[in-house]
């Protein structure tokens, strides 16, 4: 019998838990359904089994404020089922998933997406070699297994996660060759307009400062005016070079790089249900556009937390109590008037926690190399192919993004542009002198994780019609 609920929130993150609190305090019946085999998303990963661990005390106070949210969580009374992909989400609203090698659709009136934020694609020759990862993945396998590299490894990018996670590791008793910092010059200059929010926000600043101590006071090399990065290896990572705004190259040994442009909100489900986006010149990337309860230009659909707009933990779990006000109220569990009164308080809130967030991202804009990579750079890596392919099928009359995917494939692997579609929009837009928010992104269709023909007889078509 096809299961039914009032919603189904998709992410089991901050948000998405923080949704689920309080939609289920409202008498909401709630499935929650996830990827990762515990709460937390990628912020909070595995922090039920790590914060009491040595581990977690390593990652700091913000990491293991998780496990309170996952423990009220566990007893809000949602139906939580872990280690679940969903492939497709039609309305109606019926949401398709693959769990445990079976497939299922189930009902529900409404759709919480709360995806979170990926890292920023920032392809450069030579970042598809062994030993080259992201910032996020080294951090991931820290979170979950304390897995540290035996030999030093070179950073190189820029945002707070960087600093994060270098200050992390240090604790961990890592090691850290150099800091390539690509952080354009002149940041604080660009962030002067918010001098206020500094200092009415200032221990959240401090919180920076204090990994930057911490990284300076092991020694660790900074190189400040970090322009292009190159990784070389004949099967593996064996060197990085840098160039700087001086015009100067080094060259240098390394074994692990990883890399870092800052985050952008996981638009993938929004796009393939054609809700609308805006470009966020600030952010360079697209967004959700939201009412004021987080719901898109779907109705039935909301969004909460950092796939609303990157703004970091805190800040999604408020999203997300605002995201359950909405349904509530939507479902005819709170009156306008009671769901206004409770939402007061959380949206001055959430301004409070987002009054840094420009300031940020003035001082943090991904360098420009980012999207405009040398021709030999593989941009999409699931179809092996350069920015160079990609210029060329850009220079053929007019094509967007989807035009592009039929000539060149570009964005028809496994990931499905997630790892290439910035790239490809920025270098069309290059290429045929327009701005890359009217260039677009493509077009994204069902099913949206792999799913195999197996997994997809076993789901019951006739008792999904009845």
């Amino acid at each position: 019998m096809t299961r039914e609920f009032d919603a189904v929130v998709i992410g089991a993150g901050p948000a998405g838990m923080s949704a689920a609190i309080g939609m289920c305090a409202q008498g909401l019946s709630v499935l929650v359904v996830d990827e990762q085999p515990a709460p937390g998303g990628q912020i909070w990963r595995a922090v039920e089994a790590v914060a009491p661990t040595s581990t977690g005390k390593l990652l700091g106070d913000e990491y293991r404020a998780g496990a309170e949210l996952a423990g009220r969580f566990r007893s809000c009374g949602a139906l939580y089922e872990p280690l679940t992909q969903v492939w497709q989400v039609e309305p109606g609203w019926h949401v398709y998933m693959t769990r445990e090698g079976r497939a299922e659709m189930v009902r529900t009136k409404q759709v919480v997406l709360a995806l979170g934020a990926q890292e920023r694609p920032a392809p450069f020759s030579g970042w598809t070699l062994p030993g080259v990862l992201t910032v996020g993945a080294a951090q991931i396998l820290l979170k979950t297994s304390r897995q540290v590299p035996t030999e030093p490894v070179w950073v190189a990018g820029s945002g707070p996660l960087p600093l994060l996670y270098m200050a992390q590791l240090l604790r961990a008793g890592g090691k850290i060759a150099g800091w390539l910092d690509t952080s354009p010059p002149g940041g604080w200059r660009r962030a002067l307009p918010w001098a206020g929010a500094v200092l009415s926000d200032w221990r959240d600043l401090n919180k920076g400062l204090s990994w930057l101590r911490e990284i300076k006071a092991a020694g660790v090399k900074r190189v400040r005016g970090v322009t292009t990065i190159r990784a070389f290896g004949d099967g593996r990572l064996q060197e990085v070079e840098y160039e700087q705004v001086s015009g100067g190259t080094v060259r240098a040994p390394a074994s692990v790089l990883l890399s870092h442009e800052g985050v952008v909100p996981s638009i993938h489900m929004t796009r393939a249900l054609e809700c609308t986006h805006s470009w966020n010149v600030q952010q360079a990337c697209l967004a959700p556009d939201l009412d004021e309860w987080g719901q898109t230009s779907r109705q039935g659909v909301y969004v909460a937390g950092d796939a609303a707009g990157i703004g970091g933990a805190k800040a999604a779990c408020v999203r997300g109590e605002l995201v359950a006000l909405g349904v509530a109220l939507h479902a005819g569990r709170l009156s306008p008037e009671a769901a206004a009164v409770h939402a007061a308080p959380l949206r001055g809130k959430l301004s409070r926690l987002l009054r840094l967030r420009p300031m940020l991202d003035a001082l943090y804009p991904p360098r420009s190399s980012v999207f405009s990579p040398p021709d030999e750079t593989v941009v999409c890596r699931c179809e092996e192919l350069t920015a160079g392919d990609i210029r060329k099928a850009a220079s053929i009359g007019q094509p967007g993004p989807n035009q592009l995917k039929s000539y060149t494939r570009a964005g028809m692997g496994p990931c499905q542009g997630r790892q290439c579609g910035y790239t490809v929009a920025h270098i069309i837009a290059a290429e045929q002198s327009r701005p890359v928010a009217d260039v677009g992104f493509y077009r994204i269709r069902p099913p949206l994780k792999p799913l195999t023909l197996a997994e997809l007889a076993s789901l019951d078509i006739e008792e999904n019609k009845a």
